[in-house]
């Protein structure tokens, strides 16, 4: 007896569905859109309801006897997916109507012009909207499915643009590294540098770091991309003008599963050795411990400088290697995945100017979602600041990814008419 014949529709599970794009052809989504606006939405009330019932028809045929040894099995993984589903969308449902019941409260003392007791119940309304939202959000991230490489660590790399303004890009990309290291130590992650190329005058041409703990590329994946800075240098002839000048650094995310391993052909290696530069203790510029390994067949080129042994140096460098050989296999099921998407991915668009820094005017924008932040200096040390920015950039992400679904349900529900 097929699952279809007891009488319930299972459409294909948001658990099982591993990519998104956008636009609903009933809704048109604005840049500004949150989760408590998505869950108002008709479409996605309908969608909410179909799971719901869904789960009660499991629910309920599980206790029959009728099943067979695979039936129960099947249902039983479609009842642990919707289960979670269901209890939040009645959390919500019952927070809403103590939303609306607050409301009717509200306009009743506006009209015996109750001000304490309205003020009261305004500030109890603020903070129920913010658990709905909070409620919302953590519906949508269990309708959205978890990318496989979430979990995993990353070789997060940063490297200084060019510029007429002089030294802008390489203080502008120590700053940036930096950040994302105090991010790391915000997080309680692991952060080991494996490459280190200080510019003379005090900045950064290159560096990269092994990242490593809980949910890393989760939260650093949509940083990939072109940062832009506009900034009046501290010195030389534009600083004397009070010259803005404009230059660019870029930040490359890649993510290194720990349980996937690249083989690589040593026959398609080149392995030279040279005298690291920069900060790294005595052994500098007295022994060949730098190692630069160059992959033959597609010219992909790693090193790595920080440790004093050659050996160990080699080992960090292959290990990026991988990392990037790797991330040209994600690359390729990612364009064969989804066509485009309104939000760049990590390391989908990393040429994407994603986020401008001005000094002058002491805001971040990030050009993906409107967002804007005052007080760089918050940004760029990493914490609390830069979290809030990328959990907004998390939730867009996750908005966009149940708008697309819904969308394409319905065309998929269009076509079976």
């Amino acid at each position: 007896v097929g699952l279809h014949n007891h009488g319930f529709w299972r459409p294909k599970s948001l658990l099982d569905t591993a990519r998104f794009t956008l636009s609903f052809n009933s809704w048109h989504r604005k840049i500004h859109q949150d989760s408590q606006a998505l869950w108002k939405h008709e479409a996605v009330q309908k969608y909410l309801e179909t799971l719901s019932k869904e789960y009660q028809q499991v629910s309920h045929l599980l206790k029959a006897d009728s099943l067979n040894d695979f039936e129960q099995r099947t249902l039983r993984r479609r009842c642990a997916d919707l289960s979670p589903i269901a209890a939040a969308f009645q959390e919500i449902k019952e927070a809403e109507k103590e939303v609306q019941e607050l409301e009717a409260m509200c306009r009743e003392l506006d009209k015996r012009d109750e001000k304490q007791l309205l003020e009261l119940a305004l500030e109890e309304k603020e903070t129920l909207d913010e658990k709905m939202n909070l409620l919302c959000r953590k519906l949508f991230q269990l309708l959205v499915p978890k990318e496989k490489y979430d979990r995993s660590p990353v070789i997060l790399e940063v490297t200084a643009g060019r510029t007429t303004g002089g030294d802008i890009c390489q203080q502008f990309t120590k700053e940036m590294f930096e950040m994302y290291q105090n991010y790391a130590d915000y997080k309680h992650w692991t952060f080991d540098v494996v490459n280190y190329t200080p510019a003379e005058i005090g900045g950064l041409h290159h560096a990269a770091a092994h990242i490593s703990g809980e949910d890393v590329y989760r939260h650093l994946k949509y940083e990939g991309g072109t940062h832009r800075v506009q900034r009046i240098p501290e010195t030389g002839m534009s600083s004397r003008m009070q010259r803005i000048h404009t230059g660019t650094m870029s930040v490359i995310v890649l993510p290194q599963p720990e349980e996937v391993d690249i083989k690589v052909d040593p026959k398609d290696l080149r392995i030279d050795t040279f005298r690291a530069k920069g900060a790294g203790g005595q052994h500098v510029n007295k022994t060949d411990s730098a190692v630069r390994i160059v992959h033959l067949p597609t010219g992909l080129a790693v090193e790595c400088q920080q440790e004093r042994s050659q050996q160990l140096n080699k080992e960090i460098a292959l290990r990026s290697l991988r990392a990037k050989l790797y991330q040209q296999i994600i690359e390729k099921q990612l364009s064969q995945e989804q066509s485009a998407r309104k939000l760049q991915l990590g390391t989908r668009a990393q040429s994407e100017r994603i986020r401008t820094y001005n000094f002058t005017q002491d805001r971040v924008t990030d050009h993906r979602i409107s967002y804007e932040a005052r007080n760089i200096k918050e940004i760029l040390d990493g914490k609390e600041a830069l979290d809030k920015l990328i959990n907004r950039l998390l939730e867009f992400a996750e908005i966009e990814a149940v708008t697309e679904y819904l969308e394409s349900l319905q065309a998929s529900e269009g076509g079976d008419c």
